[in-house]
């Protein structure tokens, strides 16, 4: 393709799912998996490979309050685990699964902007 693409910043493009080069494309055809392609531009997100990246961050930001919460249940009512899995289960799950997919949007649109590659030993 001859066409060419302003360059579209990665949280715009990444967090709603759309294609890093055109903005206009599905980046995502599951909740995480990645489409061979754009339907729109044609980019092949091959490139792409976010790894652990979204989990990681996920873990780091969302389970403190979860793990907090839990916490000040449990020290400020002592709360029993069936109190425990009602209350901060739901919480866990409503903190760490909304934000996996754009997260890795992010990340995968990320690794386009900056055209980021494996390394290689000089």
């Amino acid at each position: 393709m001859d066409t060419e693409y302003p360059p579209l910043p990665p949280i715009q493009t990444g967090i709603r799912g759309r294609c890093p080069r055109c903005g206009q494309g599905h980046m995502f055809k599951g909740f995480l998996t990645l489409q061979p392609e754009c339907e729109v531009c044609g980019l092949d997100y091959s490139f792409a490979d976010p790894a652990d990246g979204p989990a990681f961050f996920v873990i780091c930001f969302a389970c403190v309050p979860s793990v907090l919460l839990g916490v000040w249940l449990e020290v400020a009512f002592s709360a029993p685990i069936w109190v425990q899995l009602l209350v901060t289960g739901p919480f866990m799950l409503a903190t760490c699964i909304p934000p996996l997919r754009p997260l890795k949007g992010w990340l995968v649109a990320s690794q386009y902007f900056y055209k980021a590659e494996e390394g290689k030993l000089a």
